[in-house]
Parts: structure tokens; C-alpha cells; sequence
């Protein structure tokens, strides 16, 4: 058993390498075709995940290199922005179902915005729940979860369903069954690939967003760094086109 920081290198560049090929295949077309017409409607990328996979929301929305007309919906939106108290924010709150409803209900959602949600199981009540709730209300649902770890645990929403039943685009991210890569003793395992690979899928996608409205002749709403002379008066001036659709809070 081998479990070096080279081991975990190679573990990640496999997956990597095998996402890149696929994309650049076409693999992700169809998914950013949805996120374009999105944009090109005057719509909104809206992102979501919990747990760890809430990294990859804040890969797709508001950071330097990314697309503007972006926002990430979070758990904790029922309480900075509903009437929820803070003790609601337990680990156990993205399993619950419940939670959908109010969660939308003071999210900026609006007509033509499409949703992206990622989960490495896929299985957990919030994340299904709201995946219907999108479908339910028109909105188009890319999902990005682990097909290997998902086919293998049962669901946990009422509907008896896992993200990638409900969603209209499925990117697998190609981690294995439990996230760990590396086998360090017969019973314990290390090396969660699921962030890393799922970072790159973010970025992937909006890699080809801007490229497909470049090649089109358009400007794509990009960020620039803030942390550069004249990055916040660019941005500022484009998230203004959206108003109150994005939410960039800590």
C-alpha cells in the first residue's frame, strides 16, 4: 500500500487528464450550451452545494476569472437572509428536505436562470430537493456528482430519487466510491479527490462559456481580480447590470 504525496498527484492528474480530454471532446457541450443561453437570455448561473462540495459554488460564482452573472445559494441563506436562527446550521441540515422551501424562497431566482449543483453522493435531501424545485419551476439543472459513488447509497429525499435522475445535464467527476483515493491500512483510506476534481470541472465550464460568446463575437462578463488597479470599478460596472440577482456575502 502506497500513499505518497507523488501517489495523490498521479491519482488527481488521471482524473484531471481524463476530464480535459472528454471536455475537449465535447463532452461538456451540452452543459455549456445551457449556461450560455442562460446568459444570452438575460439569465443567472445559479449555484449550489454543501458540505465540501459548497467549494465548487464558490468556484462558479464571484471570483476573479469567472463569469459576473453568477450567484451561490448556501444552507445558511435561511438565516442571513430568512427568519431562521443560527442553531438550525447543523451538519445534518443538508439532508433535510424541508429546507428546500425556504432556502428558494429568499434566493434571488428569476426567469432564464440555470442551475448547477454539485454533490459527490448526490443523494442528500437539500441537494435533490432543490434540483426539483428548479425542474419544477422551468429552470435547466446541470449536475455534477460522483455516478460511481451514487449508484452505490440509496437516496435520501423523499422522492426516492439522486440528483442525477432529476438533472438535465449529468458531469461525472469521476471519484471513486467514499472520495478517498489512497489506501493507507486495510480499513483507512486518504486523499479526497472529489474538490480537486470538481474545481477543474468548474472552471472547465466556464473556460467554455467564455470561449463559445468569444467565438461568437461577443464580450463574455468576466471578473477581473479585485486585488488589481481597476479590478472593483470593472466589475462593479457589470454586476450593476444584475442588481439584487447576485449575492456576494462571506
Amino acid at each position: 500500500m502506497s500513499a505518497s504525496p507523488y501517489d495523490l498527484l498521479r491519482e488527481a492528474e488521471s482524473r484531471l487528464e481524463r476530464l480535459a480530454a472528454d471536455a475537449d471532446g465535447g463532452a461538456l457541450d451540452s452543459a455549456i450550451a445551457l449556461l450560455v443561453g442562460a446568459l444570452r437570455a438575460g439569465g443567472v448561473i445559479q449555484a449550489f452545494g454543501t458540505g465540501h462540495s459548497e467549494a465548487f459554488a464558490m468556484e462558479i460564482a464571484g471570483r476573479a476569472g469567472g463569469l459576473i452573472p453568477t450567484n451561490r445559494i448556501a444552507l445558511r441563506d435561511i438565516v442571513l437572509h430568512g427568519d431562521r436562527s443560527a442553531d438550525v446550521l447543523t451538519g445534518s441540515l443538508e439532508r433535510e428536505p424541508w429546507v428546500v422551501d425556504e432556502l428558494m424562497a429568499v434566493s434571488p431566482i428569476a426567469e432564464n436562470d440555470v442551475f448547477v449543483i454539485a454533490s459527490n453522493s448526490g443523494v442528500n435531501g437539500s441537494i435533490v430537493g432543490v434540483a426539483l424545485w428548479a425542474k419544477e419551476h422551468g429552470h435547466p439543472v446541470i449536475a455534477v456528482t460522483s455516478l460511481q459513488h451514487t449508484s452505490r447509497v440509496e437516496p435520501k429525499h423523499p422522492s426516492g430519487k439522486r440528483l442525477s435522475e432529476v438533472a438535465d445535464v449529468v458531469i461525472d467527476n469521476l471519484a471513486p466510491y467514499g472520495d478517498a483515493t489512497l489506501q493507507l491500512t486495510e480499513n483507512i483510506s486518504a486523499g479526497a479527490i472529489s474538490s480537486i476534481t470538481a474545481a477543474f470541472i468548474a472552471q472547465l465550464l466556464t473556460l467554455g462559456v467564455a470561449r463559445t460568446m468569444a467565438e461568437a463575437g461577443e464580450v463574455p462578463p468576466m471578473y477581473i481580480s479585485a486585488n488589481i488597479p481597476g479590478g472593483d470599478e470593472h466589475n462593479s460596472v457589470l454586476e450593476a447590470r444584475y442588481l439584487d440577482r447576485l449575492r456576494r456575502g462571506a
